[in-house]
C-alpha cells in the first residue's frame, strides 16, 4: 500500500528526524540515533516495537505484513512489507518510537499541554 516515497514522507514528518546512514545504508536518524530505514532487498521498513513478545505477536497475527530476518532476531525490531502496510499503522508505530526516544524538548514542544488548576491551599486549624 505504501511506496518508498510515501514511507519517506511519513518518516520525515516527525520533528527532528533527518536522513542519515546506518551500517552504510541510507537511514533516518533522530538525535543522531537510528530511527528507521527502508530495506530495498525486501521492500520493508525497519520498525522498533516495545518488546520481542510484541514482535512475535505482530508476526503471528499479520504474517503477510510483519517478518524478521536473523540479523534482527535479538532486537525489538520488526520488518514491515510496504506493499502490505498502511499509512496509519506506520505512523502509529513510528509515533510510539519517536515519543519514547525524541529529546524531551521536542516531545514537550509538540505534545498537547494540559493546564492543571492549582489545588486550593489547606489551612490546619489548631485545636483549642
Amino acid at each position: 500500500m505504501l511506496s518508498k516515497a510515501q514511507f519517506e514522507k511519513i518518516v520525515l514528518s516527525f520533528e527532528g528526524v533527518e536522513k542519515g546512514t546506518s551500517y552504510g545504508h541510507p537511514a533516518y536518524v533522530l538525535a543522531k540515533k537510528f530511527f528507521t530505514r527502508f530495506r530495498a532487498e525486501d521492500n520493508s521498513a525497519v520498525l522498533f516495537v516495545g518488546s520481542l513478545d510484541e514482535r512475535e505477536m505482530l508476526m503471528e497475527v499479520e504474517p503477510e505484513i510483519f517478518h524478521v530476518t536473523s540479523h534482527y532476531k535479538d532486537y525489538p525490531i520488526v520488518l514491515a512489507r510496504l506493499d502490505k502496510l498502511d499509512a496509519k499503522t506506520l505512523r502509529g508505530m513510528l509515533q510510539r518510537h519517536w515519543a519514547n526516544n525524541a529529546p524531551k524538548k521536542l516531545v514537550n514542544g509538540t505534545a498537547k499541554k494540559t493546564v492543571k488548576k492549582a489545588a486550593p491551599k489547606r489551612t490546619i486549624k489548631k485545636a483549642r
